[in-house]
């Protein structure tokens, strides 16, 4: 006999939200399963964070279901669901300590002292805090606090942590190094981590599953691989890294920058370097081809000279390009 599988640790039934005449989230169904790294991305206002504060409680959908483990939690209030929200501004206590902040939650629950304290002082053990416990927020990184907050949060076990823009506040580096953190710490908890955010690299980089938002409505959803290698319609390829849209017979196809071949002869597609850009470890090419199509080309730095108003030849292979099939929203 079968195992059945357990149910997904959020589902969203055809879940709308409107304010005023916007549809902040229109009519989204998706299931996160248990234990997974599931990323919610997009442009601003494309309904990633209504979507994730829908999830939390803070907001309540004008249509559809919430569940969180198979139970319907659409009318349950924030502090009864099985989750917990880390913000992009920490949010924590400034008059408390580091260890006071992670024991805040318990302490509301009533969780006697001394358990509460043994249970912060793990989660901070967790988070490689451990003996920063003492200190007020203000003496802390910005990496630092934002991982105090990652301590508060998972100090309460939650089924899903729910995570808003936790990054954003950070500068490059850090936030890179912040990435492999959580995704380590996410794959060591084995808790279900549903993340926001605009950042393409965020996105591709730490998730098991990647849902691509766009005006309300999710366009795509699957692997980062999946994803960026095979994107369903013109937004994602767009959104997700760069891309370029290239007609031929009067149907639409999208080539990544990175596929194309560019040489001095011998390409099947000629045209002039309109500009080039040095990007470090690559040069970023834009060639206006023949018949009037620009497209962008990224090369690994060379001894070989290619700058503006070269003339060069363009190819890549065919199974490189993909039909961007014309949306709904197209159509209408």
């Amino acid at each position: 006999m079968a195992t059945q599988a357990p149910p997904a640790d959020v589902r969203l039934e055809g879940i709308s939200k409107r304010f005023g005449d916007v549809a902040a989230v229109d009519g989204v169904t998706l299931d996160v399963a248990r234990g997974e790294f599931f990323t919610m991305l997009g442009p601003s206002g494309s309904g990633k964070t209504t979507t994730l504060r829908l999830i939390a409680g803070f907001e309540r959908p004008d249509e559809g279901r919430i569940l969180l483990g198979g139970v319907d939690v659409t009318g349950v209030a924030p502090y009864a669901r099985d989750v917990n929200t880390v913000f992009q501004d920490y949010a924590l206590f400034p008059h408390m300590t580091v260890l006071e902040n992670v024991e805040y939650g318990l302490r509301v629950k009533r969780v006697p002292r001394q358990q509460r304290r043994a249970d912060a002082q793990d989660a901070l053990e967790r988070v490689r805090l451990a003996g920063l416990g003492g200190r007020k927020p203000i003496q802390l990184s910005g990496g630092q606090r934002q991982r105090v907050a990652l301590a508060r949060a998972l100090v309460n076990r939650p089924r899903v942590l729910l995570l808003d823009e936790p990054l954003g506040a950070l500068d490059l580096k850090l936030r890179q190094e912040m990435q492999i953190f959580l995704k380590v710490l996410q794959r060591d908890l084995g808790i279900t981590f549903v993340y926001v955010t605009h950042d393409q690299e965020e996105a591709l980089t730490m998730s098991d599953r990647v849902a691509v938002f766009d005006q309300g409505r999710i366009e795509q959803v699957g692997t980062p691989k999946d994803v960026y290698e095979h994107p369903r319609t013109e937004f994602v390829a767009g959104f997700v890294g760069v891309s370029n849209i290239v007609v031929e017979n009067g149907r639409r196809f999208t080539v990544r920058p990175e596929k194309i071949r560019l040489s001095a002869d011998g390409g099947s597609r000629p045209g002039t370097i309109a500009d080039a850009v040095f990007v470090g470890m690559f040069t970023r090419y834009l060639v206006e081809l023949d018949d009037g199509t620009r497209l962008t080309v990224v090369r690994q730095n060379d001894t070989s000279p290619t700058e503006a108003g070269q003339r060069v030849h363009l190819e890549w292979n065919p199974e490189d390009s993909f039909e961007i099939p014309e949306s709904p929203k197209e159509a209408a």
